[in-house]
């Protein structure tokens, strides 16, 4: 095919207008095929026949459209999904599509046919945004971020502090101050820049980026700090605008005394409890209505804004009446700067406690953030709106300090008699009988302080400004705006909050109103939250502690970017670039010290605050699967201690048995799963290994997911492992060789005991082959066996587990069936439709062994497929058997026999053979576990010779206490070589008479005719002596290779072991596992 034949040109599948402009977007995609074909013939291809690649035929002017042609490419020619945003959205979790058409699995590629799942789940958000009615209002990045934090950046400290800042430090600290306030917030821009860009953003703001980027314990803690400061700071923003509007009255208004309280100038505080009551509800109201009013009043006050910080600049140009240079100021000099020029501290104050009062008036650079849910393009808009207001804030802070410095004294009386006799060059020295209006010395006034210039004047820049009532009204825009700014945010922030029910009953806040989804809720708990505190009116203890709890958000938003850099996770690709994690690391040295400045008993309150609230959640433990940098800084820590461990040279004193168990499918065996814990109890290793013999029967991935949840609801630190494999022998050995990784891997297999080998001997031969397996391999060997047996798949079908966390799942269904794993169906009937399937696997089968790990697992139906739920609180399990009826007490007690019962009795323990001191360990390690913590160690062993009983007896006494093992007696069997009953050699006949003809030869009788009768002999010891102990520990006999077949090996076994208490065969693999040398 020719060039010209294999241009591909796509059309629009919609016409579109050749005189409408097509807006250009942030990425542009070029057209491929020739640019210089014109017309019609640019969109369809025809080949020499005329039929067109479209699946049209050219016929002159007219196109004929033949549709047999125009197939979806997706659902005819193939079952691949082309990539699409859609298939991206929403990732909540692994492997759940949660939209209809979305990339298809694995097995819907694989298998031959599509299966029609029904209806597709529906997203709920989307859901909700799609019910709900009216116009979505979203703001770009001037409207939604620059302008919001102009208006709280340029806030009241603007009017009232940049003087006093400027006399404290002079020019040239004061910029200081300055700069380093907006390096600390810079910083923190940057970062949350790169943070904002790196994936969609919600609503949230400040608390989203923290939470997803951190995890939910840091998020969690931030969001709510973040709202409670939010609420009160609506307060103090409030309090600050009626006290200035009061002023203002005072000031402007001749013989103004107040509205109610009667001594104005000494006590008004019902007068700012009226005004800011009134003003509160306004705001509550304005909010309510609508983002696109409050943007419309934000507009207007940010006009006034900067009609106020016009005034001022045109006053300082301007010649002012002797009443104004009497305060200080003298205009445009030189003079002036050079007095200002260096540092005037009063007595108490400094560099840093100046820069703790002026540093709250840059911590406005979330305001914007902080509406991330209402903003166009968060990406955009945050870092672009963010960093244009510290830049533009900046250069005025430097601009209007420096017109400060150059037109205002430190100090002046004010006085117009004193300005002018000192002024005026035809008053003779002799005839200025009034101090200076510049002598400010309390010898000189009679120990009374002037009361102007910017060291003690709040009001400077009202006198500096022409007008002088327009600075008021600049304050006024402040303190509303920020109000405003604070009232519309924190709802936001703790609507997202709960959303993600990261508290208690905080999912109340969650719903939201209208199109915008306004937290109206959300808004009410705030009004109440600030009212409460202006009707207080007392606001400035708590003060520093908002401007603690603003800071400590910035400094986890830049360890937030050092974090996620240095652990170097995939997911962390910021499309803001300009970055650097030691520059975020060098921000939060920088925030930690800005809280400790400012007041370093509030900075130890937010941490402590912060603290509580961490380990709050750590310990609740919600299901908040975000991607964090926390959870890719798990996966790095386990790697390098991994790596560490595999490292390090093995030493005895740090032995821990590390435990392969053969469970099948763990919730068919609890018995012997809670033993297994028992023994590693969070401390050490355990895995609990599957051996399916039906290859392809079960989705193996769905399975180990559902059964490792199962472990963790049941407070089991342990991990599944699966293997298919046609034969039981196969399969275990392969768990044997695979599992773990580097010296985090198993040195002891644990089984249960094979109550039923005779009824199939090749089973039993491939149980007996696997054991011979693992001391091939040098692992240490256990084998349990309980009275009641380890296998309850044949008692129980569904498992509903009850929680207390909340109401609405107090009960959920989970289904256990052949697979034992919990998969939520909506309801138990749901599960019992399914059990008819299951009861072949509820028998012991011959093909299999039954308590050793094997089973086969029937696919599990859509329905049944696990939903997750919030809760890990469990109060209890209730079991159900294939009628579904309740299983027995009897039985559940069986089942749950190595759980929380406490226990008093003796641990025996039969160390008959040295195996490097495991059967000795084991019992020790019970004893330090609170079930058994009460218990007593006896410990019994052999004598070589019977004259020698007292010597072996204090021997193995000496033994123990260099140990360091607690006992309470020692007993040495003397006669183990003594002829056994013949009743126990008749229960041995009659097992042995179960099996087939020919089983055990004559000859291997003969050949093992002793070890018979000591292990017969050790048979009637164990029924006499420990019969009604708590639990018995006793050496594995070692099989011999060519010595012993597997139906005499099991049978000694199961003679030993049968009628006890629960029993541990154990072996260890001849190595010393413990050590009396220090």
């Amino acid at each position: 095919m020719g060039d010209e034949q294999g241009q591909v040109n796509m059309e629009p599948l919609l016409p579109t207008s050749p005189t409408k402009k097509v807006k250009s977007a942030r990425f542009q995609v070029a057209q491929v095929g020739d640019k210089n074909k014109k017309g019609e013939d640019d969109n369809v291809v025809a080949d020499e026949n005329g039929w067109t690649h479209q699946g049209s035929m050219r016929s002159g002017g007219d196109t004929v459209q033949f549709t047999q042609y125009a197939k979806s490419f997706r659902h005819y020619l193939t079952r691949e999904a082309l990539p699409a945003e859609s298939n991206y959205r929403n990732l909540l979790s692994f492997g759940r599509n949660s939209v209809k058409g979305q990339r298809p699995t694995l097995e819907q590629l694989r298998e031959e046919e599509i299966k029609q799942s029904g209806k597709a789940e529906k997203n709920s958000e989307e859901d909700l945004e799609n019910q709900k009615k009216g116009k979505v209002i979203k703001f770009g990045w001037i409207e939604g971020v620059y302008m919001r934090c102009l208006l709280n950046i340029w806030g009241v400290m603007l009017f009232l502090r940049l003087t006093w800042v400027m006399g404290q430090c002079g020019i040239v600290q004061g910029l200081l101050v300055m700069t380093f306030c907006n390096v600390v917030t810079t910083i923190t821009a940057i970062s949350m820049s790169a943070v904002s860009t790196n994936g969609q953003i919600k609503g949230g703001g400040v608390y989203f980026m923290i939470s997803r980027a951190l995890g939910p314990e840091f998020g969690g803690a931030i969001g709510l700090m973040f709202t409670l400061a939010n609420s009160i700071a609506v307060s103090m923003y409030i309090i600050g605008f009626a006290e200035s509007f009061l002023d203002m009255f005072q000031d402007y208004v001749p013989g103004w005394q107040g509205i109610v309280d009667p001594d104005f100038k000494k006590f008004r505080t019902n007068d700012v409890r009226i005004i800011g009551s009134v003003t509160l509800v306004g705001i509550l109201v304005l909010a309510i209505v609508g983002m696109d009013w409050v943007t419309r009043v934000q507009k207007a006050l940010l006009v006034l804004l900067m009609c106020s910080q016009v005034d001022f600049i045109i006053g300082t140009f301007l010649p002012r009446a002797p009443e104004v240079y009497a305060k200080g100021f003298t205009g445009w000099s030189i003079e002036t700067a050079k007095s200002n020029l260096g540092a005037n501290y009063e007595e108490g104050q400094s560099f840093f406690s100046v820069f703790a009062v002026f540093f709250p008036a840059v911590t406005g650079i979330v305001a914007g953030a902080n509406l991330s849910g209402d903003l166009k393009d968060p990406a955009v808009a945050i870092p672009k709106g963010t960093l244009s207001a510290i830049v533009t804030t900046y250069i005025t802070y430097i601009i209007y300090g420096t017109m400060v410095s150059f037109t205002y004294l430190t100090a002046a009386s004010g006085s117009v008699e004193e300005y002018e006799m000192w002024t005026n060059s035809s008053f003779d020295d002799s005839d200025r009988t009034l101090p200076s209006y510049l002598d400010c010395t309390a010898g000189s006034r009679e120990g009374q302080k002037c009361e102007y210039g910017t060291l003690f004047d709040q009001q400077t820049m009202a006198v500096i400004s022409f007008t002088g009532y327009l600075i008021y009204g600049g304050c006024f825009a402040a303190t509303i705006s920020s109000a405003i700014a604070s009232l519309v945010g924190a709802p936001r922030v703790l609507q997202a909050l709960a959303k993600d029910k990261l508290y208690p009953k905080i999912e109340f806040f969650a719903p939201g109103w209208g199109a915008n989804n306004d937290p109206v809720r959300g808004y009410v708990l705030v009004f109440f939250i600030a009212l409460a505190c202006i009707l207080v009116a007392e606001l400035n203890l708590v003060s520093s502690l908002l401007s603690n709890f603003f800071v400590a958000a910035y400094a986890l938003i830049n360890f937030s970017v050092f974090h996620a850099s240095i652990t170097k996770s995939p997911g962390w690709r910021p499309a803001f670039k300009f970055y650097n994690p030691w520059v975020a690391l060098f921000g939060v040295i920088l925030c930690v010290f800005s809280m400790f400045a400012m007041d370093w008993v509030t900075a130890l309150i937010t941490f402590l605050i912060t603290a509580v609230l961490y380990l709050y959640i750590y310990y609740r433990k919600p299901e908040a699967n975000w991607g964090s940098s926390a959870q890719a800084q798990v996966f790095v820590n386990a790697l390098k201690g991994v790596q560490s461990l595999t490292d390090t040279a093995e030493h005895v004193k740090n032995y821990r048995p590390k435990v392969l168990v053969l469970t099948g499918n763990p919730a068919h065996r609890p018995p012997l799963v809670d033993f297994a814990n028992l023994i590693t109890k969070k401390l050490s290793l355990l895995i609990c290994s599957h051996v399916i013999t039906e290859p392809g029967s079960v989705h193996l991935a769905t399975l180990k997911e559902s059964t490792q949840t199962w472990l963790t609801d049941k407070k089991i630190k342990g991990f599944y492992t699966v293997t298919e494999s046609n034969k039981f022998e196969e399969g275990a050995k392969s768990c044997l060789t695979l599992a773990g990784l580097g010296k985090l891997a198993p040195n002891m297999l644990l089984v249960g005991f094979k109550a039923d080998w005779t009824n199939d001997l090749d089973v039993a031969k491939q149980y007996f082959s696997v054991l011979q397996e693992a001391f091939d391999l040098a692992f240490s060997v256990g084998i349990l066996r309980v009275r009641s047996g380890l296998d309850f798949s044949g008692h129980i079908q569904a498992e509903e587990t009850e929680s207390n966390e909340f109401a609405e799942e107090e009960r959920r269904g989970s289904f256990v069936g052949a697979m034992g794993e919990p998969i939520e169906g909506e309801e138990v009937k749901d599960v019992k439709a399914f059990e008819g399937e299951t009861d072949s696997n509820n028998e012991r089968k011959g093909s299999e062994p039954s308590d050793e790990g094997a089973d086969v697992v029937p696919e599990v139906p859509k329905f049944l497929q696990r939903q997750r739920t919030r809760t890990r609180t469990i109060s209890r399990s209730v079991y159900h058997d294939s009628e579904g009826n309740p299983v027995s007490k009897d039985i559940i007690s069986d089942m749950n026999q190595f759980q929380s019962t406490k226990r008093s009795g003796n641990i025996d323990v039969w160390w008959l053979y040295d195996d490097g001191g495991l059967t000795l360990l084991l019992p020790y390690i019970l004893t330090t576990r609170q079930q058994f913590s009460d218990c007593k160690l006896r410990v019994f062993t052999l004598a070589n010779r019977k004259d020698e009983l007292d010597r072996e007896t204090r021997n193995m006494a000496a033994l123990l206490a260099k140990f360091r093992i607690e006992f309470s007696s020692v007993v040495v069997i003397p006669d183990v070589t003594k002829r056994a009953s013949d009743a126990s050699r008749a229960r041995l006949d009659i097992l042995m008479a179960k099996l087939p003809e020919g089983s055990i030869t004559e000859e291997e009788l003969l050949a093992n005719k002793e070890k018979t009768n000591r292990h017969l002999r050790l048979s009637e010891l164990l029924q006499g002596h420990s019969k009604d102990s708590e639990i018995i520990f006793m050496t594995l006999p070692m099989p011999r290779k060519g010595h012993v077949s597997a139906p005499l090996y099991l049978a000694w076994l199961d003679v030993m072991t049968e009628n006890l208490p629960p029993t541990l065969l154990i072996r260890g693999n001849q190595t010393s596992v413990l050590t009396f040398y220090s």
